[in-house]
């Protein structure tokens, strides 16, 4: 059984500060779940360019205001606590925080825990 709090991960390797956010590694590839789960802040007036070409990822929002544009040409949908969206097909994306928003994440495959977007917001695929 794996039991964590937030605080356990503050400070350390597993805070990860990428700029326009900040993610906190809750759970990672050693775990040996299959998945990965990031507690991660998008700072507040900011814009992230995001194309997870390697990752499927499923974002909940649990605090603050923004939006996510999918490109080239969209749709952009609102962001706010209490919404979720998935990126199943491997959509690049623009991140918008109105507010510094509160993002739970989980990432198949799972994340190591060092990685940090490419040039074209992009993870590598990291087997360690």
């Amino acid at each position: 059984m794996i039991v964590k709090k937030l605080d356990d991960v503050l400070g350390t390797e597993h805070e990860v500060k990428g700029g326009t956010w900040t993610s906190r590694r809750l759970i990672l590839r050693d775990a040996g779940m299959g998945f990965s789960l990031h507690d991660t802040l998008i700072h507040a007036g900011t814009e992230t360019l995001i194309w997870y070409k390697n990752h499927l990822e499923a974002v909940y929002c649990i605090e603050g205001k923004g939006e996510i544009e999918v490109l080239p040409d969209g749709p952009t949908y609102p962001i706010e606590a209490g919404t979720l969206y998935a990126l199943n097909g491997n959509e690049k994306h623009l991140l918008r925080a109105e507010e510094e928003m509160r993002m739970i994440c989980t990432f198949n495959p799972p994340l190591t825990g060092l990685e940090v977007h490419d040039e074209d917001g992009v993870y590598p695929a990291l087997t360690e």
